[in-house]
């Protein structure tokens, strides 16, 4: 289907009504129709999320060995992406889809949670969206951008793909800790039936992908999990004697496992232990704090940045600059959708590269996450069935966003040392240590001292070198203190 193109002198048809001058869907070339039908592509490209966030979020432990439940995560997920992607479609009125970032909620689950309870988790989100607002209506967002140089934020990218696809191969049990090495294929060998399934949905996944499928990840979840509860069916026992990874699959016996009334239990929870912000954070230090909200800050920041313009260039929205009218109202929604995530618990919202489905059916407006928002709301209705699905049905998707994310490594300059040795850190320390921020402290540190030695220092940026700082502070806490008491 060739998708309509935007009319850049606003002549493509008269405004019929209210809705068309307000959207601007003539003077950009589609149409009312064309505007649902990308609302509802986007909707399938992005609806694995309902299922993938719950696994990350739902499944992690904070500092007090606490989980919050997948069926409760599953229901804020799809609530929070519902108006979050409504209040994007009215504000900006740009075809961008918001919901819970994918490596945003690897930060939480694996770098926040380990240090503090699940409350103290969202009231720090609850403030990176409150700073993310200010810094967006203050025009500063664009200065910290602008001090990143283009092929460390690839780098950074990069890094959390490779990231993200480690964690889907650990929690698959495809690969784990050997003995003698810290790694290994499965066990010793690919054994047991919940591998084959991680197997045979991984190959799925990458067929519907490779063929272009509309909702290529979802579907190959919903497959896999089939195959699962076909697998649990025929050999297992109602237990864990297959060795499934977390969720033992099996067949709905109710119409309360498949269709039910969402469990919004969790919204809110960042109020727990009452108003004294300072002293629930004591346990970890002012400088652990920090280092935290810039994480979550500096993340959310390139990755809504990032998509937006690469979904705009495809929708024929930005010039050759890459700028687009009200990138204020965008960003603005984005922090928005953050602030909800963290009320919510449903993790940091952010702008959706599977927008980009919806673009491709033609979608140019508003209109189409408003109707992606719509389904959304839907699907909080359907949060049961993430109960059936387990991870070895659920991982594949992670190995695939992994390689979206790694296809960026071609625009990194290897030839620039202080490039692609800040990237190549930040690359290998994500999965190396398990951890985003240290990926991008050591790829800022490194890129900083790379043109130092180079007699280049001046082309660091100052805010560079203050963030550098921070990141210095927080590799060095445990001797600082060591000296200190």
């Amino acid at each position: 289907m060739n998708a309509p193109k935007p009319s850049p002198t606003g002549t493509a048809g008269a405004p019929a009504n209210p809705v068309d001058r307000f959207f601007r869907v003539s003077e950009r070339g589609s149409t009312v129709g064309t505007e649902i039908r990308g609302g509802l592509a986007t909707f399938f490209a992005m609806a694995y999320i309902v299922v993938l966030n719950p696994l990350i979020i739902g499944t992690a432990e904070d500092v007090n060995g606490d989980t919050l439940g997948i069926p409760e995560i599953a229901a804020v997920t799809a609530l929070v992406a519902a108006i979050s992607c409504i209040v994007m479609g009215i504000v900006s009125r740009y075809p961008f889809a918001i919901a819970a970032g994918m490596g945003l909620n690897a930060v939480i689950a694996y770098g926040l949670a380990p240090l503090m309870p699940w409350a103290d988790v969202f009231l720090l989100v609850i403030v990176e969206g409150l700073l993310l607002l200010i810094l967006v209506l203050t025009g500063f967002r664009t200065a910290v951008f602008a001090a990143i140089p283009a092929g460390i934020k690839t780098g950074i990218a990069v890094g959390v793909g490779l990231f993200l696809a480690l964690i889907g191969l650990v929690n698959a049990g495809f690969v784990q800790a050997g003995e003698g090495t810290p790694v290994q294929l499965g066990n010793g060998g690919l054994n047991g039936w919940p591998i084959l399934v991680f197997v045979v949905g991984l190959l799925i996944s990458i067929a519907l992908y490779v063929r272009k499928v509309r909702g290529a990840l979802l579907i190959g979840i919903v497959i896999a999990t089939i195959l699962a509860i076909v697998v649990e069916t025929a050999l297992g026992d109602g237990g864990d004697a297959l060795g499934w990874g977390l969720t033992v699959p099996s067949l709905p016996t109710s119409t309360g496992e498949l269709v039910a009334a969402p469990d919004f239990s969790v919204i809110g929870l960042f109020a727990d232990g009452g108003l004294n912000v300072i002293a629930r954070w004591s346990d970890i230090g002012f400088a652990t704090v920090v280092m935290l909200v810039f994480t979550l800050l500096l993340a959310d920041f390139f990755d809504t940045m990032g998509t937006m313009v690469g979904v705009a260039h495809q929708a024929g929205l930005a010039d050759e600059h890459g700028n687009m009218a009200n990138t204020r109202e965008v960003l603005a929604a984005d922090a928005v959708g953050t602030l909800l995530g963290g009320v919510g618990s449903a993790s940091v919202n952010t702008v959706y590269a599977e927008s980009a489905a919806g673009v491709g059916e033609g979608a140019r407006t508003g209109i189409a996450p408003i109707v992606t928002g719509a389904l959304m709301l839907v699907a909080t209705l359907f949060t049961p069935l993430v109960s059936l699905v387990p991870f070895e049905a659920a991982t594949p998707v992670l190995v695939i966003v992994g390689f979206m994310m790694m296809t960026q490594v071609t625009n990194i300059d290897f030839k620039d040392p202080a490039i692609g040795l800040g990237s190549f850190m930040a690359i290998i320390m994500m999965p190396f240590t398990y951890s985003i921020a240290n990926g991008i402290g050591f790829g800022l540190l490194t890129y900083t001292f790379v043109r130092t030695v180079q007699g280049q220092g001046r082309q660091v940026h100052p805010l560079l070198w203050l963030i550098s700082l921070v990141f210095l502070i927080h590799f060095a806490e445990a001797p600082i203190y060591a000296f200190i008491g």
